[in-house]
């Protein structure tokens, strides 16, 4: 790739990111996938930039800059940028009173409604799912819900805006420490251990990887699925937003629900202030009316 022109910047030293351009990259990033870049994160910014100006030969965050915001940048470059910006934090069985209300209420109300699960596969949305915990445990609990119930099938459709994040969802291999929340009979059931013991590593049984499909999405874009959904998570995601950016994402939410559908959110997350049509089930689990 021809460098951009730029400061001039001696080699071996680390480029410095100015305010301008935090600023260029702040609002570029809002603008691109919703999320707020206070003045506060530009340190970290900065040092997560700086493995890309070097993937890229690039020396000063003008050029970089100037290379993100061209069109060949946007179409290579702005996927790489996102992935730097996003935070990737989950766990198995992360909030697991979700889980019990899943299978103890929703999915039972949604069954007596509408026959989910038996006139069609009950379908579940991981919307924001990082490196695959949450889907993998969905698919533990709905697989589990299945076998008590003859008939009962279901699907989950996962999906996140970074491409690395999805690709260590799809491998569905684990370090044996960050299985540690699954329940013990559940990681005898669905997780194959390594042949090489001492790599510590695990891998979700081919019977849930199959209940899964992923797909990159970008929650600022134009989306539809093809099918309402009955049931999505998105937890610990819209924290990232600011209210008015939140508000429109939640409707869209809704569009994609049937009727009596359920939505999970994050332990810190609320719908107060916002203007959407659903209503309060539990601690963080909304309803369609």
């Amino acid at each position: 790739m021809t460098q951009q022109s730029g400061s001039p910047h001696a080699p071996g030293i680390p480029a410095i990111l100015k305010d301008r351009e935090f600023n260029r990259f702040s609002a570029f990033i809002y603008d691109k996938a919703g999320i707020k870049m206070p003045l506060a994160k530009k340190t970290m910014l900065e040092a997560r930039l700086q493995k890309r100006l070097k993937a890229l030969g690039l020396r000063t965050f003008e050029e970089y800059a100037d290379y993100v915001f061209s069109p060949t940048g946007q179409g290579e470059e702005l996927v790489h940028l996102i992935d730097v910006v996003t935070t990737n934090k989950t766990d198995f069985f992360r909030e697991p009173g979700h889980f019990d209300y899943l299978v103890k209420t929703a999915v039972p109300s949604l069954i007596d409604d509408r026959e989910a699960g038996f006139r069609a596969p009950l379908k579940v949305w991981s919307a924001g799912c990082s490196t695959g915990e949450e889907p993998y445990t969905l698919a533990m609990v709905l697989s589990e819900f299945g076998e008590a119930h003859p008939g009962f099938r279901s699907s989950i459709l996962a999906s996140d805006i970074s491409t690395v994040v999805l690709a260590k969802s799809r491998a569905a291999i684990y370090a044996e420490d960050r299985v540690d929340p699954i329940p013990l009979h559940l990681k005898k059931k669905y997780l194959l251990k390594s042949r090489d013991r001492s790599k510590g590593l695990v891998r979700i049984v081919p019977q849930l990887r199959s209940m899964v499909q992923f797909r990159r999405l970008n929650f600022m874009e134009e989306f539809t699925m093809p099918e309402k959904l009955d049931i999505i998570f998105c937890r610990n995601v819209i924290i990232y937003f600011d209210k008015p950016t939140q508000e429109r994402l939640l409707n869209r939410f809704c569009q994609q629900l049937v009727r009596g559908g359920f939505l999970f959110l994050g332990h810190s997350e609320t719908l107060n202030g916002l203007d959407v049509p659903l209503v309060s089930a539990a601690s963080t689990v909304y309803q369609k009316p």
